[in-house]
Formats: C-alpha cells, structure tokens, sequence
C-alpha cells in the first residue's frame, strides 16, 4: 500500500490490490472516516458495477478509485454525487488527453459510443438519514476493457504526446470534483449540477431501450429531471425511470 496527501479535502491511500475499492471505503466509513477519504487500488479482485455486475481490468492498466462524500442531501439526491464524480472525471480526461467525454444516463462516459468509464455510487444510512455516500469510479486508461464490451481507453485516443499517468488523472478529478462539492449541500447547487448534467448528457435525445427488473421498452430519452430520473418519450406517453439498465438505440 502507498499512502499519499493531496492537497484540499481528499486523503489518498492507494493500495496494490483490493477486493472492491467501494468496499474498503464503505468499511471505513461505518468505522467514521471522515469525508474526502479516496481509496484507489492497481487490481481489484471483486470489483462491482451495476446490478453487482463484475468489473474487470488488468493490474495497473486503469485508474480504479471510491470517493467518501457525507453530503447535507436526502436519497433522492444520490445519483448527483453520482454525477459529480462523473463530471469531474470528465473534465479530467478533457485536461490530460484533449477529449471530450459525455454522460450516459444513469453513471457511464462515453466517447461517441464507446464506453470510457463507469461509476457506482452506494448509500449509507443511521435509521433513515443518509450519513454517507461511496462512489466508485473506474476511468479506462490503458485497457478498454472486453472486446464484446465495446470500451475504448485513454491511451487509445488522447491527443496528447504521452501515455496517461493515473496519479495524475486522479489528481485532475479530485480538483474538479472538490469545485462541485459545496454544491451537494443546497437545494439551488443541486439544481446547478442537474443542470449541468442535462447538458452533458448524450442520452438525451437518444432512441433508447430501458431494462427494468419486469419489463423492457422502448422510447426517446427526451430529459432528466431534478431528481435524476430519465424521461423517456413512449407511444403511450412519457415514462420516468428511477433505475434501469439503458442501451442508446441507431435511429432507424
């Protein structure tokens, strides 16, 4: 393990391997580490995507990294720290390698339609109150990850001279991430990141296929609302999606 300081509010320590970087920081949270604690790891052995999905990648290949956030929130606003992390990371990947990441709906990047990154964001509660909230990242840098995934990386695409350093990348996200962290806390900066999300969003206008735990339909993505719910334009009207797995449809 190497344990570093960044400046600002963020605490690093960064591990060889780990089972789940949500894990540890999730564990340490319930022991009352306090937020801006980052746990970034080379390997994980047991990392999670959606759906406890299993998220895969080579030793060293790409920045794997949980942020602890103790937001002045309710639930209903989680998918916006979500969503911070996520434009942080962003502006990160603009910084360091000159392109432009979009978010899809609700916690990936992409460029064009290749899948970047992907993020998980996890609730901890004391009865009902939110106490903390773990995001995960992980930033594609060098390995895009399965071919049947359709990923690309960092590497593959940076219009920059040199590879992709992951300190430094983290680095970058941090810094942007702590510019949208007081935003959490009011009612108005929340509707400042949502809004900031809207705009970044390649999902909407998108043809879209939504995957429910019962059901499955189609429709066009025709916004987001302040509570981070996908607006999806049906034949039979407009449908608000809380949680589902999305996939952008080619126009026919």
């Amino acid at each position: 393990m190497v344990s570093a300081m960044w400046g600002g509010a963020w605490q690093i320590r960064w591990f060889d391997e780990v089972d789940s970087t949500n894990t540890v920081v999730r564990d340490l949270a319930r022991k009352g580490a306090p937020e801006g604690l980052v746990v970034v790891a080379d390997h994980q052995t047991a990392g999670r995507g959606r759906l406890d999905r299993r998220w895969e990648s080579p030793p060293g290949a790409n920045l794997l990294a949980s942020v602890l956030l103790r937001p002045a929130c309710a639930l209903g606003d989680v998918h916006l720290c979500s969503a911070a992390v996520a434009l942080a990371a962003a502006d990160a990947c603009r910084d360091l390698a000159g392109v432009e990441p979009a978010l899809k709906w609700p916690n990936d990047l992409l460029l064009g339609a290749a899948k970047l990154a992907g993020v998980l964001a996890e609730a901890e509660f004391e009865g009902e109150a939110l106490v903390a909230v773990v995001v995960g990242i992980g930033i594609n840098v060098a390995w895009p990850g399965p071919a049947e995934a359709g990923g690309t990386c960092l590497d593959d695409v940076r219009l920059t001279a040199q590879p992709i350093d992951r300190s430094q990348l983290l680095e970058r996200m941090l810094s942007a991430l702590e510019t949208r962290r007081d935003l959490l806390d009011e009612v108005d900066g929340r509707r400042a990141l949502a809004d900031e999300v809207r705009r970044r969003c390649a999902t909407i206008g998108q043809p879209v296929r939504v995957s429910l735990v019962d059901q499955e339909f189609t429709g066009v993505a025709v916004g987001i609302d302040d509570g981070g719910r996908l607006l999806v334009e049906t034949g039979e009207g407009t449908r608000a999606v809380q949680a589902g797995d999305v996939v952008h449809l080619r126009p026919a």
